[in-house]
């Protein structure tokens, strides 16, 4: 809303009321504002939960700490949602598809994981909203992104077309000026594709239509298809391990953080013709605007952190989970890094992997030797050295560490390939 605003103000010739055009200044605002946000309205929120005695109730499961949490407000989500919305309203470009499709995703997640929270705590539902009708919810947000961005003419990427009869290319240490320089050389052609980027591989890109070509004249609407139900598989997956990983005081707020960070700067090189070109990556016109989303993002799970530290003064809850994971699927895919989800987002697989290991294990031992055998203490994996007595707040600083260095590793795919 500021944008046109400031805009408008710039067309009057108000001084300073430029410097408002620039991305870099109002992702900084909107990272300022969700920090004030989350911390001011936080305080009140919790206030009024504990009013509500909206308290979390914890199963016994043999944890040491574990009993002193019990009736911890939570539901705090509504604090990281607000944090993000709100400054998001104010300082993005509220026409821009990308944008759009964030906010719609985020109340759409947000509303999923409140429901759920709702009925466990007003309900005194401990099992909360059915499975089926979650997994239903996270396919219904994956079947609108899928759709926004396979079929939205708004969404498209820029290939560079050489002009054969230009100069030989300048590098950037001896050039005066860059951008007349990249317009002799090539130009952007702007392209509808559901190409995407993938990891140590030369050229760095990948095409989901391949996948279909040999459908003949079926191959577009099987390729379209195709591309949504990855979508919905993505974002359900991510969606979940992010709520596996909401076991310990700020462990999935901190991760969550150190991945936001990670794809601000994939968002902003992506819609910078400049970068994209001098790291010869996908440009992503618009996508850009993203930054100032995702600046939101990350502060809204930093100013959480001031209260969801150990020792916690409120749980996020599904409302906060579920739509932080979520959350960074979507934005994955806007920027068409969804590829890189399995390392950026490495906690997060491991986390789902490890309830999925102990599971299927306990079952197949069981029906084959007549007894159930685990390969951790307990799962989700946080809570498996939990049983080795390691203190919560080193499992949480401890994760924090490796999700650093998964963002490093992730970073270093734009040059390796």
């Amino acid at each position: 809303m500021l944008y046109y605003l400031f805009t408008y103000l710039n067309e009057l010739d108000i001084p300073g009321a430029g410097v408002f055009q620039y991305i870099t200044f109002r992702a900084a605002f909107a990272l300022i504002a969700s920090l004030i946000i989350s911390m001011i309205i936080g305080k009140k929120i919790i206030q009024r939960l504990q009013l509500l005695q909206v308290g979390e109730i914890v199963r016994d499961l043999g944890l040491e700490g574990q009993v002193q949490k019990q009736g911890t407000p939570t539901m705090g989500g509504l604090i990281i949602l607000a944090a993000i919305l709100i400054p998001t309203l104010l300082f993005a470009k509220l026409d821009n598809i990308y944008i759009i499709l964030m906010i719609v995703s985020t109340i759409m997640l947000g509303a999923i994981g409140f429901i759920d929270d709702y009925i466990k705590v007003f309900k005194k539902n401990k099992e909360g909203l059915a499975g089926r009708f979650k997994v239903l919810g996270q396919i219904a947000v994956g079947i609108v992104v899928g759709t926004v961005l396979y079929f939205n003419q708004d969404v498209v990427v820029k290939q560079k077309i050489y002009n054969e009869n230009a100069p030989a290319h300048v590098s950037y240490e001896i050039q005066n000026d860059v951008e007349k320089q990249l317009v002799e050389n090539y130009k952007w052609e702007e392209v509808k594709s559901t190409v995407t980027t993938i990891p140590f591989v030369k050229n760095n890109e990948f095409n989901y239509s391949k996948l279909t070509s040999w459908m003949g004249d079926y191959a577009g609407v099987a390729g379209g298809i195709l591309f949504i139900l990855i979508v919905v598989v993505i974002i359900t997956a991510v969606s979940n391990g992010a709520n596996m990983t909401d076991g310990l005081d700020g462990l999935a707020t901190g991760t969550s953080a150190i991945i936001g960070v990670t794809l601000a700067v994939f968002a902003y090189v992506s819609g910078n013709t400049v970068f994209a070109d001098y790291l010869n990556i996908m440009y992503i016109p618009n996508s850009g605007e993203l930054v100032i989303y995702i600046a939101a993002f990350v502060g809204a799970c930093v100013g959480f952190l001031w209260y969801n530290s150990y020792p916690a003064q409120v749980f996020m809850g599904d409302t906060g989970s579920l739509a932080l994971g979520g959350i960074i699927a979507v934005f994955s895919f806007a920027v068409r890094k969804e590829l890189l989800i399995p390392l950026l987002c490495g906690i997060f697989l491991v986390e789902n992997l490890s309830v999925m290991i102990q599971v299927g294990y306990f079952k197949y031992t069981k029906k084959r030797f007549g007894e159930g055998k685990r390969v951790f203490l307990m799962a989700p994996l946080h809570h498996h050295f939990q049983k080795k007595n390691m203190h919560e707040a080193k499992i949480v600083s401890r994760f924090w560490i490796v999700g650093i260095m998964l963002a490093l590793l992730t970073f270093v795919t734009l040059k390796i390939r």
